[in-house]
């Protein structure tokens, strides 16, 4: 391994941001092998990091993939590390890392359910979330009422949000019900939308920019990853390593072709949501899971 600068080694690994870290180094929080750092101070593979009483080994990025879950978010929880209202969190539950920790790849709202995406590599959340990178998020949208037709035209054409112009890059209202259970009635229509960006209640301001309100929303798409209705509310789903690739791709990043995935994480953890079929006490485990690559069949379902 290089050498490379700890802020952004502490940051790859998940410690915080690396605005974060550096305030960090500059209120002597952090010791390198038993000293206080400085700013900029260089590091490498196995160099020992304390903060606050925690033991951080630097990693080695070259010799393995990072790790990256695939979480189905209840409704109820939110994104954040610590809740100052003490609301559960997508983090409480998660498998714990050794010398590192679980970034999220964007949010959800505290009142939408879906796929959020955990890695322990910094770099490839922000590769992730980062608008250059394009990446497409699909969302299955219950509305309260039809859209008309000039409605839906507004939405993939662009509507004015306080922040910006935005749009859907594709709209589509699907069958009574779909591949994931959602289902419409006379009161209320789904829909699938595709949007190119993440941001804040973005789906939600669009329709009420039209005069519709949500009155359910789930992400079911990031990138190259699918939810499907197999994939339980509370559920965490380890990627496999092929499937890592393709979406690091998706957003520029390029991993060697010899690395390949950690062991798997360790069964040791508590789920959230029901024990699946011959599970006993409370423990848990995480699913190795192989994701679809097909997406949302977007001809019109009418």
């Amino acid at each position: 391994m290089s050498r490379e600068r700890i802020q952004k080694a502490l940051a790859r690994q998940g410690l915080g941001s690396r605005r974060q870290i550096e305030s960090w180094i500059k209120d002597g929080l952090i010791k390198l092998n038993g000293e206080l750092v400085e700013l900029g101070q260089l590091v490498e593979s196995g160099d020992t990091v304390m903060y606050s009483g925690r033991k951080i080994i630097i990693r080695d990025i070259h010799k393995t993939l990072p790790r990256v879950l695939m979480y189905h978010k209840p409704e109820g929880e939110v994104c954040t590390r610590n809740d100052p209202e003490g609301r559960p969190t997508i983090f409480d539950k998660a498998p714990g890392l050794k010398h590192s920790r679980w970034i999220a790849v964007g949010r959800l709202d505290i009142n939408t359910s879906g796929l959020i995406l955990l890695t322990d590599d910094g770099d490839l959340a922000n590769k992730l979330m980062h608008p250059s990178s394009q990446l497409q998020r699909e969302y299955a949208v219950r509305v309260m009422g039809r859209a008309s037709p000039e409605q839906l035209k507004k939405l993939t054409h662009g509507v004015e949000l306080e922040d910006g112009t935005a749009r859907f890059e594709d709209i589509v209202e699907t069958r009574a019900e779909d591949e994931h259970g959602v289902k419409s009635s006379s009161f209320n229509r789904w829909y699938h939308v595709v949007l190119m960006e993440g941001r804040n209640r973005e789906v939600r301001r669009m329709w009420e920019a039209v005069d519709l309100k949500v009155s359910r929303l789930m992400r079911v798409r990031y990138g190259s990853v699918m939810m499907t209705k197999s994939n339980r509310p509370g559920r965490y789903y380890e990627l496999e390593s092929k499937d890592i690739r393709e979406l690091a791709e998706l957003s520029g990043i390029v991993y060697d072709k010899s690395l390949r995935s950690g062991k798997p994480i360790k069964k040791d953890f508590r789920m959230s949501g029901r024990k699946p079929t011959g599970q006993r006490g409370r423990g848990g485990a995480v699913k190795k899971v192989s994701v679809s690559k097909r997406r949302v069949n977007h001809e019109k379902r009418r």
